[in-house]
């Protein structure tokens, strides 16, 4: 069977963590959106691991698989594998051979088209690694695909026509000197080497015949997605959002798996207690001053990628009810429970005013999302205790306001809390249910 793991909010809910607290059920740990912007945090007996584009299975053992929808830096990638290496991890990775890659000339464009914006409204507030630049090929029927590296033939047919087009939109249009990132020789040296590193390793896959012939054979597959449902590029809060989907749906488009195997298994929406991100754009329940110092530092909100400090708020309702529509969730997992603990009371953004009317979920545009005015619900605090006792006592041991504050979430969005997260290790975690079960 298959489960997928989705963010609920706007990014940074702790998808990576819950990905390993079920991994040991999982036989495959399969990627099928974003790219090396998306930030994973796995702790284990205290180790922390940091992964940006290897699947978060792969601290477990597991096969990992970046599908068909994720944009592969193969710089990044084998970084990642060979640190796991240095670490006594020998993690099994396999790359969809229709994923595209992103070269360096993507995170050039990516990071002078920001600056561009940097005066506007416009500015998305991108990790500069080169996503959106690839992304823009792929639609384009100009990128360069990982299955062209294995081919120097073909790999250099593609550098021929793609590089020229981007070296003139540098020079002419930034007024920029163009380096080796718009060198097709020095491309085509580098990334052919990463294509016989791949081949070497077996690491090219069919990605959706492998993972179907997996499960044919027994297998559980988790499917993992980066980013949330608010910065889904068509689910969410446009312009301000990624350039792929991480919306449910796109589990089946970005591994090639059918929309039936992904619709029969789980999908397990990941919410953060409370609200953050990185970037711009509207968000209705922000807080500021000390209260979004402590809980930024209490809960160490700073982007696994970039190190950027998160913006922070209390839990959006209306966010979490577009995104369990968006994404059909059958559970949810809360992470951070704990970072809220101390505070007399809490907030929650339960709806919104706008125009003079109560909403109970997100208007369909980002301007009109930034018009809202939260209506909030007040919920009693609760006190320090040891988080990890009650991790290994259960659900029953959370302070009675944290288990009311946790029903509250159920209820409003219709499904069971799977998992509640009371601290960044793999053991402080209350797990209720196995989706595997």
């Amino acid at each position: 069977m298959t489960v997928t793991i989705v963010g609920a909010q706007l990014g940074d809910e702790g998808k990576g963590g819950i990905v390993d607290l079920y991994g040991d059920a999982a036989d495959v740990v399969a990627r099928y959106q974003g790219g090396d912007n998306a930030g994973h945090t796995v702790v284990e007996d205290g180790d922390e691991y940091k992964l940006s584009l290897v699947p978060s299975g792969a601290v477990r053992g597991k096969t990992g698989v970046l599908g068909n929808g994720v944009v592969v830096n193969p710089r990044t990638l084998f970084d990642e594998i060979d640190a796991l290496n240095e670490r006594g991890l020998d993690p099994d990775v396999r790359i969809a051979r229709r994923a595209h890659v992103i070269m360096p000339y993507h995170r050039v464009l990516d990071g002078i088209e920001e600056e561009a914006k940097s005066d506007s409204d416009l500015e998305a507030g991108t990790t500069g690694r080169g996503i959106g630049p690839t992304y823009e090929d792929k639609v384009g029927r100009r990128g360069i695909r990982v299955g062209d590296l294995l081919d120097p033939a073909v790999l250099r047919d593609r550098l021929e026509y793609v590089v020229p087009q981007k070296r003139a939109i540098y020079e002419d249009v930034y007024g920029k000197s163009a380096g080796e990132e718009f060198d097709v020789e020095a491309l085509f040296e580098e990334f052919r080497a990463f294509g016989e590193r791949i081949r070497a390793e077996d690491m090219a896959v069919n990605a959706g015949e492998f993972l179907a012939q997996q499960e044919h054979a027994g297998a559980n597959v988790m499917l993992e997605g980066a980013q949330g449902t608010s910065l889904d590029i068509d689910h969410g809060i446009y312009p301000y959002v990624t350039s792929s989907n991480p919306t449910a749906g796109y589990a089946a488009t970005g591994t090639g798996l059918g929309v039936t195997e992904v619709g029969r298994g789980e999908v397990i929406g990941i919410i953060k207690a409370y609200l953050s991100r990185v970037g711009t754009g509207p968000l209705p329940t922000e807080l500021d001053g000390d209260l979004a110092e402590y809980i930024r530092d209490e809960g160490g909100e700073y982007g696994t990628v970039t190190g950027r400090p998160r913006r922070v708020g209390w839990l959006d309702m209306p966010m979490l009810r577009h995104a369990a529509r968006a994404r059909r969730f059958t559970a949810i997992a809360i992470n951070h429970l704990d970072v809220l603990a101390g505070l007399d009371e809490l907030r929650v953004g339960h709806a919104y005013e706008l125009d003079g009317e109560t909403i109970e979920t997100m208007p369909a545009t980002t301007e009109r999302w930034g018009d809202c005015e939260p209506i909030y619900r007040t919920f009693d605090g609760w006190p320090e205790v040891d988080w990890r006792d009650v991790a290994n006592e259960g659900y029953d041991a959370l302070p009675e306001a944290a288990r009311e504050y946790v029903e509250y979430v159920e209820t409003e969005l219709g499904v069971p809390a799977y998992a509640i997260s009371v601290g960044p290790d793999r053991a402080d975690s209350i797990v209720r249910t196995d989706p595997f079960a």
